[in-house]
C-alpha cells in the first residue's frame, strides 16, 4: 500500500465524510507565473470551500504522495522553478526517488481515485496534439480518462490542440464528453470550439447521478465534464487563432517538443494576448472548482 500525506483539512472531510474535490498542482508550477500562480490556487481552493466541498490540491513531495496542501507548501512548489511535471509513466518513479512533482490531469486522477475522491476540477485538459499524424503526441489524459474513475471538470481541452481529433479519441476510448449548460464543446478560453458534444446536462445532480450510474453498471473510466468560460471572460476563437497558428510556428522552428511544448505555447499565447489569455484561465479554472464542488456535494447524497 502506497503512503499518502493527507492535509489535516482533508483527514477530517475524509473522517467525517464530507464532499472532497482534487485539485491538480501543475496549474501552479507549470501553469502560470509567480506570484499568481499561488494567489490562484489558493483561489480556487476557496472556491470549492464556499460551495461546500473540501480542497484536495495533490503533489509529490519529497517522495511522499500529498492529497492536500499546507499553505507553506504551496508557495515552495510555487516559486520552485525545478519541479517534475508528472504523468502516469513518472509518478512511481518520482515517488520512489524520493523526488518533488507536480501532477497532471492524469496523476492527479490516479491519487484521486487512491484517496477515494471522485471529482476532480482542472482548467483544460491534454489532448491530440496538431500534427500529431506524424509525432503521434497524445495527452495520457485521455487514456487515463478512459480507465480511472474520476469525474474531470475542465473547459474542454486547451485550445492549442487539435480539438476534432481529441473529441474522436474520446469517443473511441468510450469516455463521456458532457457539456455542460450548452450542446457545444467548448474550446478552453473560449465558450464554443464549433463542435457539438456528444452529451449535454445542465444539472449538478444528473452529472453526479451518470458518474454512480457508470459505476453500477460496471464501467471503467471516468467522465469529462466540458464547462464553458463564463462569456464575459471568454476570448473568442477567431480571435485566438492567429495566436495560437504563430506560437505553434514558433514551437516547431525551435525544437519544442513533448511536455515541454504545452507551457511553450501557453506561455506564447500569454505574451501574444498581452496576458488576456491568463486572465481567462483565472476564470475558468474558478468556474471549474465551482461546478465540480457541487457536482461533489450532489454525489455525497447518492448511495455509494
Amino acid at each position: 500500500m502506497i503512503s499518502i500525506v493527507y492535509s489535516p483539512e482533508v483527514h477530517a472531510a475524509r473522517e467525517q465524510g464530507l464532499p472532497l474535490v482534487a485539485l491538480e498542482s501543475t496549474i501552479i508550477t507549470h501553469g502560470m507565473p509567480w506570484p499568481r500562480n499561488v494567489e490562484t490556487a489558493r483561489r480556487v481552493e476557496a472556491e470549492v470551500r464556499a460551495q461546500g466541498a473540501t480542497p484536495a490540491t495533490i503533489a509529490v513531495l519529497q517522495g511522499r504522495l500529498h492529497v492536500g496542501l499546507a499553505d507553506d507548501d504551496l508557495t515552495r512548489l510555487g516559486r520552485s522553478s525545478d519541479v517534475a511535471k508528472l504523468s502516469r509513466a513518472d509518478l512511481a518513479a518520482c515517488l520512489a526517488r524520493g523526488g518533488t512533482g507536480a501532477t497532471t490531469v492524469a496523476a492527479t486522477m490516479i491519487a484521486a481515485r487512491l484517496a477515494g475522491i471522485a471529482v476532480f476540477a482542472t482548467g483544460g485538459i491534454g489532448g491530440v496534439h496538431r500534427g500529431a499524424e506524424s509525432t503521434m503526441d497524445i495527452s495520457a489524459d485521455l487514456s487515463e480518462l478512459a480507465q480511472t474513475a474520476v469525474t474531470v471538470v475542465a473547459a474542454g481541452a486547451k485550445a492549442i490542440l487539435d480539438l476534432p481529433r481529441t473529441l474522436e479519441v474520446l469517443e473511441t476510448l468510450g469516455v463521456p464528453v458532457i457539456a455542460y449548460g450548452q450542446d457545444d464543446l467548448p474550446a478552453f478560453w473560449s465558450r464554443s470550439s464549433g463542435l457539438r458534444a456528444p452529451l449535454r446536462m445542465d444539472d449538478p445532480a444528473q452529472i453526479a447521478r451518470a458518474h454512480r450510474m457508470r459505476a453500477a453498471l460496471g464501467l471503467p473510466g471516468g467522465q469529462l465534464v466540458a464547462n464553458p468560460i463564463p462569456e464575459t471572460d471568454e476570448i473568442p476563437a477567431a480571435t485566438l487563432a492567429p495566436h495560437v497558428a504563430r506560437a505553434l510556428r514558433e514551437a516547431e522552428t525551435q525544437g519544442i517538443a513533448a511536455k515541454a511544448v504545452t507551457p511553450f505555447l501557453l506561455q506564447r499565447i500569454f505574451e501574444l494576448t498581452e496576458g488576456r489569455s491568463l486572465q481567462a484561465n483565472i476564470a475558468l479554472v474558478l468556474n471549474n472548482a465551482r461546478l465540480a464542488a457541487r457536482i461533489a456535494v450532489e454525489l455525497g447524497t447518492l448511495p455509494a
